[in-house]
């Protein structure tokens, strides 16, 4: 471990301990450094880490604060970094594995919980993904806005942070994209009207297989389309669909 680590990891224990807690302002640079027995340079590059991964905020003129540790806050750095694996097909592989394991539990659950409102909500974004079914970046911001409406009635934030993080705006926008050029827009759309309406009934079993089965069928698309795209790389015209 190096300096700058084993300084991150003291301030870190700080806030873990509660000597630090959410919202609490750090003493002076000098005085945090002499209390952790650090140099003032190691103390200042362990808050410019810690306020890059938003557990600390610096604000100028005022001083360094503990932000509020929300899960939304401290993971919202998950989706930047599915951002820079789009072209790394083991790696997207890996996240739709991920997604399958975890979007039909907590569609499941939220099947138990969602209130009327959000059930509401849910269907404006289902028709909304309905008239734009032609539509590809239409259909992929109202896909991500169904899903997040589902899980956010879970009332889970870390589960609804995790699942948005690991979807990707740009992997989004590149099924529909296909789906739609294999004229397969029709199906998934039809899946995600299974979803609304075990959702609607409030049954979590059916729920279920109706997310897993939707989840499954994405990912097998993927995979189709990734070797594919293996096998026409050196082809005069390239992969049909681009991210």
């Amino acid at each position: 471990m190096s300096l700058t680590d084993r300084a991150i990891e003291q301030i870190r224990e700080l806030i873990r301990t509660g000597a630090l807690p959410p919202g609490s302002k750090l003493p002076p640079e000098p005085e945090l450094a002499a209390q952790l027995g650090l140099s003032r340079n190691l103390a200042r590059e362990a808050v410019k880490a810690l306020a890059v991964a938003r557990v600390l905020e610096v604000r100028r003129g005022d001083g360094t604060y503990v932000t509020s540790l929300q899960p939304s806050l401290l993971l919202e750095g998950l989706g930047g970094a599915v951002e820079l694996l789009q072209g790394d097909t083991v790696a997207l592989l890996d996240l739709m594995e991920v997604r399958r394991l975890l979007e039909p539990v907590a569609t499941s659950l939220a099947a138990t919980r969602i209130t009327d409102e959000q059930l509401a909500e849910v269907k404006r974004h289902l028709d909304a993904m309905r008239a734009a079914r032609d539509d590809v970046e239409q259909l992929n911001v109202h896909d991500a806005a169904f899903h997040r409406a589902v899980v956010a009635a879970t009332g889970n934030e870390t589960l609804l942070t995790l699942l948005e993080g690991i979807s990707g705006r740009t992997l989004r926008a590149r099924i529909w994209r296909g789906l739609v050029d294999d004229q397969a827009s029709g199906r998934t759309l039809a899946e995600h009207e299974a979803i609304f309406d075990a959702l609607s009934s409030r049954d979590a079993v059916l729920t279920h297989a109706a997310a897993l089965m939707h989840v499954n069928h994405t990912e097998r698309w993927l995979r189709d389309h990734l070797r594919n795209a293996d096998s026409l790389e050196d082809g005069p015209q390239g992969p049909r669909v681009h991210g």
